[in-house]
């Protein structure tokens, strides 16, 4: 069996005490263990800081150097990573690449901004934010606001889902803002994360000091945070909420920035011909954010609105579509659909969609248990996939993180659209399908208050556009209300969380020479 190690202060620590075992998902099997009892938080926060100032040194150019190197050894290792993701998250093949290939890409894509930035910039290690400002009647008296890298530690605290991505993806943004960073995977599926760290550390491309690992518990470390250092969480909304309340953090102003629940929607505008490109491309959509990860993205779609006329058929075309998933172990041919990753998802999942289902019409699928092909009798974290007609108190309320979906009839409005989407209390993403240009602008003035990210699929880019639970290095991710309020990624501007915008004020030529506007 492995046993997961920390690496913090520059060395691999096995952890003492009480260990917490890690399974396959798919078959219940004991894979690996892991602890941090008696891990040095205090030293391993000391360590980091003193390395910010390596990190900090570098230019954008030399980060992303860092960056790129980084993405070589993860792909040069990629077939190992895959097979540890199907072992240890349950994953099929397919959903395995998404993460790992995530992870690459967003290394890689944080690489290329890097060096627009170093082409931008030159040597310049700060942002410019805005223009100069006159402060008084001599235009020489100026002001400039700038932004530069805060000298703390980030820590990241990632969700069970993407051990891969979920960790590089912070990573990445981290390090071009030259901030280093101790991460935090979910233990359940630590594995990917901590044979990732392994290889970069044994690659020797990181610096000293720039990235630790805790598999187990934090411990005491979130209470040691100080005025310059940073959290980054994903997970559930309550977590987020507990952790915001952190002893100290109020007084001490740490930055924390929260991804949490999030009730995504699809939405269906009154102008889409049924069985046509752009309903192809919603049906297509639904169905794959519904299977991909069992489910177990941020970003899939929990409810679907659709127009009275048409919510039969698409119904109909949604079950077809569904009936011939195949779920079981993902490792065997011909599944195409895993397990849940945990027990407590599992556990979470059938009483959620029991919830849902209350008072509804359960279409397909539903709460009761299934066995998984190829896996042993009654072993294994399997769900149906399932699809509920109609609304009741839980619907707008309670995310099922698994393959469930809502079916919901609205008025083919734009004002209605927008109502269903505002009753999620704030989603990290959103997908509008229709070519009516005047209901578009109205839904987008409706619904982006409660959205981080719209998705409007039209027929001109049915056949090109990413799903909309695909997040991309260049646009941001994060939303409003329950989905936790904060933002990550979104190109250069993720590096804003870990940078002080400080306002300076003096003379125009010697502030035009220090910050290099040739003023």
């Amino acid at each position: 069996m492995i046993r997961l190690e920390s690496y913090v202060s520059g060395r691999w620590q096995p952890g003492a005490g009480r260990l917490t075992t890690l399974v396959n998902p798919a078959n219940e099997a004991a894979i690996a263990e892991a602890s941090s009892e008696g891990v040095d938080f205090g030293a391993a926060l000391a360590y980091g800081r003193a390395a910010g100032a390596a990190l900090r040194a570098l230019t954008f150019a030399e980060r992303a150097g860092l960056l790129k190197a980084m993405a070589k050894v993860l792909h040069a290792n990629r077939e190992e990573l895959l097979d540890l993701a199907q072992t240890n998250g349950g994953n099929t093949r397919g959903d395995a690449k998404f993460d790992v290939d995530g992870a690459i890409g967003t290394l890689s894509a944080y690489a290329v901004t890097g060096d627009a930035m170093a082409a931008r910039l030159g040597d310049r290690k700060f942002l410019l934010d805005g223009d100069f400002i006159q402060l008084a009647r001599n235009p020489r008296f100026v002001g400039q606001h700038i932004r530069s890298t805060r000298h703390g530690v980030a820590v990241h605290i990632n969700a069970f889902n993407f051990p891969a991505w979920g960790t590089y993806e912070k990573v990445a943004v981290a390090f071009l803002a030259g901030v280093p960073v101790i991460t935090k995977p979910a233990t359940a599926t630590a594995v990917v994360t901590w044979r990732s760290v392994q290889l970069l550390v044994q690659s020797g491309c990181l610096p000293a000091g720039a990235l630790q690992l805790i598999c187990g518990s934090t411990g005491e470390l979130l209470s040691r945070l100080g005025p310059q250092d940073h959290l980054a969480f994903t997970g559930s909304n309550a977590t987020g909420a507990a952790l915001r309340n952190t002893a100290g953090f109020a007084e001490n102003g740490v930055r924390v920035t929260v991804e949490a629940d999030s009730l995504n929607a699809a939405v269906c505008g009154p102008d889409v011909e049924v069985g046509g490109d752009v309903w192809s491309t919603m049906l297509r959509n639904v169905v794959q954010d519904m299977t991909q990860k069992t489910g177990q993205k941020c970003t899939a779609v929990r409810r679907v609105f659709l127009p009275a006329d048409k919510a039969e058929a698409f119904e109909e075309a949604l079950v077809d579509a569904l009936s011939g998933v195949v779920v079981g172990d993902p490792t065997t041919d011909g599944v195409t659909m895993g397990p849940v990753s945990t027990a407590a998802q599992l556990r979470d999942a059938r009483a959620g969609i029991a919830a849902l289902a209350e008072g509804n019409r359960v279409a397909l699928g539903g709460a009761a248990p299934v066995d998984g092909v190829n896996a042993p009798a009654g072993k294994g974290y399997y769900v149906r996939p399932t699809v509920i007609s109609g609304a009741n108190a839980r619907t707008h309320d309670l995310e099922v993180f698994g393959p469930c979906v809502s079916l919901l009839a609205y008025d083919g409005t734009a004002a209605g659209a927008a109502k269903g989407i505002g009753q999620g209390q704030g989603s990290l993403v959103s997908s509008f399908y229709a070519d009516d240009r005047g209901w578009i602008g109205d839904v987008v003035a409706g619904a982006a208050p409660w959205l981080g990210r719209m998705q409007i699929c039209g027929s001109k880019i049915a056949d090109m556009a990413t799903p909309p639970g695909m997040v991309l290095p260049s646009m941001l991710h994060g939303g409003p209300g329950r989905a936790g309020g904060g933002e990550e990624l979104g190109g250069e501007r993720g590096l804003l969380f870990y940078m002080q915008r400080t306002a300076v004020a003096g003379d125009r030529v010697v502030l035009g020479k220090v910050f290099g506007t040739g003023e």
